[in-house]
């Protein structure tokens, strides 16, 4: 049985490149965003990076920005 959110937090993420959004204020108080395999993405906290970061699947942020574009307009 596959398990693709267990194989996300599974993921090491020390070597990940993160990067912030253009968007980004002077306070850098913002999330950052790392690429996975299979378009999976993880999601930390600019301000706490020691922190866990999120896992969403390509389909789950896939949504998201759907949302997010959405909701915008």
């Amino acid at each position: 049985m596959k398990r693709p959110k267990a194989d996300l937090y599974a993921h090491d993420l020390s070597e990940s490149m993160w990067r912030k959004s253009s968007a980004s204020g002077a306070e850098h108080d913002c999330v950052e965003i790392a690429e996975l395999p299979g378009g999976a993405r993880a999601v930390r906290d600019s301000k706490n990076p020691e922190r866990a970061a999120l896992c969403f699947t390509a389909s789950e942020w896939a949504a998201f920005r759907a949302g997010m574009i959405a909701d915008k307009f």
